[in-house]
């Protein structure tokens, strides 16, 4: 090298100057699933139902801080003796009920899930999952000879939440079929559960209730609990979503190969369980990046959904009160991770997911990872790092844009929003990425510069009003997004509506 250059290298080091190093994210245009949205249980402690709806009013609705908007209850198999509730259910589901009613004020989607069915419906004639020395350990499955009470006895649920003002719009099968536990639980093999969908399934009153039905949900998402649901032709026709856990399993592995049969067959992948927790601690923010990892990690699985465990945790989104897990845990207050949680479900809930790549350049490690999609007129791209090094972060993007707002969150400081300027529309744009900080980029897409604003002649006028389709082709109820419209003069419009 030479000896000057050598000089002058050595200086910037001693006077610590360094050129910053650059990781690029390649966003393609290819579409892949659609977001429906994040969510949490509606329970706490030993999963006692949440009674307080303001801590409702403090995660969901697009008002909120947070923005979630599926909520997930437990369809109880317990009985509550003699007395009867309104509806004539004997069924303790009343006590889901303010916070329920109040999520759906807000927009949210309901969707309960059953622990066990009723205890009399069992082969160990109680809801226990029979996985303990007081229940003699008795594998509580449920008995051939009842499986047509099962859909029965969900629509009796269906109709009570109906009845009361809370319809449910996914309903699923079991709590992790999978995992014998010494509470309520219920164990199937994944032979068990295409008979019983397969030949019952039809008793679930689906249209009636407007209601979707799930899969059982594995304890780690074990395609062995979902592949063959979909693969039976008599099961596949009845299953809407399939749904599991992350417990033992990343979302890049036994979930995302779930995916890949679910898209074969057109169905939605939902992540409905799991927790980050972090001890009798609060989180660090080492804790809640890997949390945004989780998140994002789902997305690139496939998921069209991820709803948490607990709401209401020291490790969760609204603190408990519990002083034994430090100061911060104050009761009814939004923690940090729900600040987290609403990088991805205040802006990526009802997007669509586009490819993309990140490349990692000089200086950098393969602590980064990244995600794309697109929103109305807005290019979205969520950026992770947990390195203790900042990085100027290049962002090829498939359509020109002409800047936006760059959320920021770090140990510092969450949700800080910046603007990211630009002189004029372009389809790469270089922006900062700081050290240990989660980053949602939302860049504005020129439409015009874009080329998504054409007008194309048809000869045959159209009678009546404009009609709307979206990209694909399907006729929608109004104008809204990137949509096609078919005017009555008959002309073809392709532009977007906000």
């Amino acid at each position: 090298m030479n000896r000057k250059l050598l000089l002058i290298l050595s200086l910037f080091a001693v006077m610590g100057i360094s050129r910053a190093a650059t990781i690029t994210v390649t966003v393609d245009s290819v579409r892949h699933q659609k977001v429906t949205g994040f969510g949490a249980a509606a329970c706490w402690g030993a999963m006692l139902p949440i009674d307080d709806v303001n801590v409702i009013k403090l995660l969901y609705g697009e008002d909120s801080p947070v923005g979630l908007n599926i909520v997930r209850m437990e369809i109880s198999p317990n009985t509550q003796g003699d007395v009867k509730y309104p509806w004539d259910t004997p069924y303790d589901w009343h006590g889901y009920l303010p916070v329920i009613k109040e999520a759906k004020k807000r927009g949210a989607l309901v969707y309960g899930c059953p622990w066990s069915p009723p205890g009399s419906y069992k082969t160990n004639n109680t809801a226990q999952g029979g996985n303990s020395e007081d229940q003699g350990y008795k594998r509580g499955e449920l008995r051939q000879d009842h499986y047509a009470k099962f859909f029965p006895w969900l629509n009796s649920y269906l109709a009570y939440m109906h009845s009361n003002q809370a319809d449910v719009d996914v309903v699923a099968i079991q709590n992790e079929p999978d995992w014998w536990v010494n509470y309520s639980g219920c164990l199937y093999s994944p032979e068990q559960l295409v008979t019983l969908v397969k030949e019952n399934a039809h008793l679930l009153k689906k249209d009636q209730y407007k209601v979707k039905l799930m899969s059982g949900e594995s304890l780690n998402f074990n395609p062995k609990y979902t592949d063959p649901l979909l693969n039976d032709p008599g099961s596949c026709e009845y299953i809407d979503v399939i749904g599991g856990h992350l417990y033992g399993t990343p979302p890049l592995e036994y979930m995302a190969k779930s995916a890949e049969t679910a898209r074969k067959y057109g169905k939605d992948v939902w992540m409905t369980e799991h927790s980050v927790e972090c001890g009798d601690r609060l989180p660090n923010w080492h804790d809640e990046l890997i949390f945004a990892e989780e998140l994002n990690e789902s997305m690139l699985a496939g998921a069209n959904a991820y709803v948490y465990w607990y709401m209401m945790a020291h490790w969760s989104f609204v603190g408990t009160g519990e002083t034994k897990y430090g100061k911060g845990n104050t009761y009814g207050k939004l923690l940090r991770r729900g600040y987290v949680m609403s990088h991805f479900s205040k802006n990526v809930t009802g997007s669509t997911r586009l490819g993309s790549k990140a490349s990692v350049h000089v200086g950098t490690n393969s602590a980064f990872q990244a995600s794309a999609y697109i929103k109305g007129d807005s290019l979205i791209v969520m950026a992770i790092d947990t390195t203790k090094n900042a990085f100027d972060l290049k962002l090829n993007l498939p359509y020109k844009v002409k800047g936006g707002t760059h959320l920021l969150s770090t140990d510092e400081a969450v949700c800080q929003q910046l603007p990211i300027e630009m002189s004029e529309a372009a389809s790469t744009v270089t922006v900062s990425l700081p050290a240990r900080s989660l980053n949602t980029y939302i860049l504005q897409i020129d439409r015009e510069a874009a080329g998504m604003v054409e007008e194309v002649y048809v000869p045959a006028p159209v009678k009546g009003p404009s009609v709307y389709y979206d990209m694909q082709g399907r006729l929608l109820d109004g104008p809204h997004g990137f949509c096609i419209e078919r005017k009555a003069d008959g002309r073809v419009v392709k532009h977007y509506i906000p």
